[in-house]
């Protein structure tokens, strides 16, 4: 039976365009953007700042360098929210719902402090809650110290959480996470980004009961 549902943040919670992200960094001077970033993990200092190796500070003193002048946290904070495209209402609907069902909901994201710093607010629904009034527990790859696909990612959360990996689901738009948790006994939803994941995450735990 499952009892716990893990989701991914980008790609699942909320729409990604990372087009946009990149069209933001780039007008802040960062002309080799595509270097850096990647839908799923992402590289040099962005990957540092994502696997919590270095600061929000460390980032936005770094990449003031890379652009040859001073950015701001705000700044920096506009841009990686390039990637926010949208918040569907009928995911937070599908998980009021699935918390009044009993079931216990963990968010497991390579995100970072300027993103978080939205999601952690009472900006982050449009209606006064924070990502935590959704979310009985997070782990932030910048917190945890790594990354998926890394398998220890998934271990540390099920550590955490004193959960069996088979009475976990686990809700990601990024193959290579999915395969690497699947390996792991923990069952699995490949969701696409931007499309309605929520009928069939309904129909998966109707049949498991």
């Amino acid at each position: 039976m499952i009892r716990t549902i893990i989701f991914d943040l980008g790609g699942v919670i909320i729409t990604l365009d990372q087009t946009e992200s990149i069209k933001r960094f780039k007008a802040l001077g960062v002309k080799n953007i595509e270097d850096y970033l990647d839908c799923y993990t992402q590289v040099g200092i962005f990957g540092d700042l994502e696997e919590g190796k270095i600061t929000a500070e460390d980032f936005r003193r770094e990449l003031s360098v890379i652009c040859g002048h001073e950015l701001t946290f705000e700044e920096c904070k506009h841009a990686w929210l390039g990637y926010r495209a949208d918040l569907p209402e009928r995911n937070l609907n599908a998980l009021r719902e699935l918390r009044k069902k009993g079931y216990r909901l963990v968010l497991l994201s390579n995100t970072n402090p300027y993103m978080m710093s939205w999601a952690e607010s009472n900006e982050f629904d449009g209606h006064g809650n924070s990502i935590h009034d959704y979310f009985d527990a997070c782990y932030m790859s910048y917190k945890v110290g790594v990354m998926k696909p890394d398998e220890q990612f998934f271990h540390k959360v099920l550590q955490g959480e004193k959960a069996l990996p088979e009475e976990c689901l686990f809700l990601d738009d990024g193959t290579r996470n999915v395969a690497v948790a699947s390996e792991l006994g923990i069952r699995t939803y490949l969701a696409k980004n931007g499309e309605d994941w929520t009928h069939d995450l309904f129909e998966i735990l109707e049949k498991e009961a």
